[in-house]
């Protein structure tokens, strides 16, 4: 819920994406200035066009050698004034509609949604920064300590390191809950079945304390010989020259199906107790945010290849398959740990409630058909049309009433509001997380392995465009 609140936030107050929400409360300390950031190994992908950020617990001041001066960093820690404050209202989270206002005074507003409803809800915004200029000075008056155990793994690995200079933090302390009604209902009792709290209170609701980092905006840090320079630029895409062309929005279902077969395949060569060491690996984490990170970190070390790095835990839940990992020749290794790193990714684009169904689905094993729903609404294009289209009705028909409540709920979460005729309404820019939906279902369909895999969209496709038409004369590919 917290990465709920923080990505619509920093929507509205930064279209232009130059704020990243926190998207873990647990975490939200680190990601202030000056604390140091590490991005995460590039990996495009079409349902995540911003970055991922890792804190370190390292502050600047950590990595620096001492100044001529004997100052700290302790200068740079910002400090927020009167005109960096504001309100935020007129927002509706669950319909990922909304307005924003600054203002004086605070506002109260209702948040409603379909299948469920929430209490009033006011916060206030306060913006604070590093000042460049002295940022600047301690960039000419303290380098690098190039002997740091943190600098040094980080030039083995090549990671791109980043710096946080402003963040936007809760002036005041607020409460968001949403009171969970209709065909939500039953989502408390799902949430008590997979992470052991049986409070709905627990699950609907959310504090957000003064002071909490909502969103941050990061600085990269280029480091050579113990000199260090900030790109205050983005660089600018090389132009390309030639013909160019009408770029046409296009539905996303080609490019995602690829991508996940590139990275997910690999779970279909698999002997089956492997399949399901991987699938149990999987749901552990999907229950246990420090499982999750704690396997991401290791898929990580796999793929920057660590010198000398282990693939040890004291977790039950992750041993099983580290040392079947630590046993594989390399190129097998790697190829797992891409398609589990492809895999957490995307369910970490996921709110915790949608983890909680996927669970509840996998036991229901409804997850194929659930696939070819979701499927389905990629074939439109959700990016750049709001306009309501239909879909197959029959993959809303399901053996039990639940079943189809539970989808459509699923489906919801990621912006897209389904009725049981097949009318789908896309809300604000469905496109990126109903595809971390599709590769998610898709990656735990081919680990469950106990249903038929929904049939290729690419290959439908070519088929209906190789179809001979009745009015226009036929041409034959090359």
């Amino acid at each position: 819920m917290f990465k709920k609140v923080t990505r619509y936030i920093v929507s509205q107050m930064d279209p232009n994406k130059e704020l990243a929400p926190v998207e873990s409360s647990a975490d939200q300390e680190y990601f202030r200035p000056p604390y140091l950031l590490i991005q995460k190994r590039k990996q495009n992908n079409v349902f995540r066009s911003d970055p991922y950020y890792q804190c370190t617990e390292f502050k600047l001041d950590s990595v620096l050698l001492p100044g001529e001066d004997g100052k700290s960093t302790e200068s740079l820690l910002p400090s927020g004034d009167g005109s960096s404050q504001f309100d935020l209202s007129d927002i509706n989270i669950d319909q990922i509609k909304g307005d924003i206002s600054v203002s004086v005074n605070g506002a109260s507003v209702e948040l409603k949604g379909s299948g469920s409803s929430s209490q009033a809800f006011s916060i206030k915004l306060q913006k604070k920064a590093i000042p460049m200029d002295l940022l600047e000075a301690v960039r000419k008056n303290r380098k690098i300590n190039m002997d740091h155990s943190f600098i040094q793994q980080l030039q083995r690995t090549g990671a791109d390191l980043f710096l946080v200079y402003e963040i936007l933090e809760a002036s005041e302390k607020a409460v968001y809950k949403e009171d969970t009604k209709a065909e939500l209902s039953f989502l408390a009792k799902i949430f008590a079945k997979f992470f052991g709290e049986a409070s709905t209170e627990h699950i609907e609701s959310i504090v957000i304390p003064k002071g909490c980092t909502l969103a941050f905006r990061a600085i990269q840090m280029n480091i050579s010989k113990g000199e260090w320079e900030l790109s205050y630029f983005k660089e600018d895409p090389t132009p390309v020259t030639g013909i160019s062309f009408l770029e046409i929005p296009t539905p996303k279902l080609g490019a995602v199906d690829r991508e996940v077969k590139q990275y997910c395949g690999i779970f279909s060569e698999l002997p089956s107790d492997l399949r399901v060491t991987i699938l149990n690996t999987i749901t552990a984490v999907m229950r246990d945010r420090n499982l999750f990170q704690e396997l991401s970190q290791k898929m990580e070390g796999v793929l920057e290849k660590t010198d000398g790095y282990e693939l040890k835990t004291e977790s039950p839940d992750l041993k099983d398959l580290l040392s079947t990992l630590e046993n594989s020749p390399g190129d097998r290794c790697l190829q797992l740990a891409k398609g589990i790193t492809y895999t957490l990714d995307a369910l970490a684009e996921l709110l915790d409630n949608q983890l909680a169904l996927l669970l509840e689905s996998l036991e229901r094993k409804i997850v194929s058909q659930q696939l070819q729903l979701v499927g389905k609404l990629l074939e439109h294009n959700l990016k750049t049309v709001a306009t309501p289209f239909h879909v197959d009705a029959s993959l809303l028909s399901f053996p039990q009433q639940e079943d189809q409540s539970l989808t459509m709920a699923l489906v919801e979460m990621s912006r897209v509001k389904l009725q049981e005729d097949g009318l789908a309404e896309p809300m604000e820019q469905p496109d990126e997380v109903v595809a971390a939906l599709y590769v998610a279902l898709y990656a735990l369909n081919l680990l469950s392995g106990d249903l038929p895999l929904p049939r290729d969209p690419l290959s439908e496709m070519l088929e209906n465009l190789c179809k001979p038409a009745t009015s226009l004369p036929q041409f034959h590919p090359c």
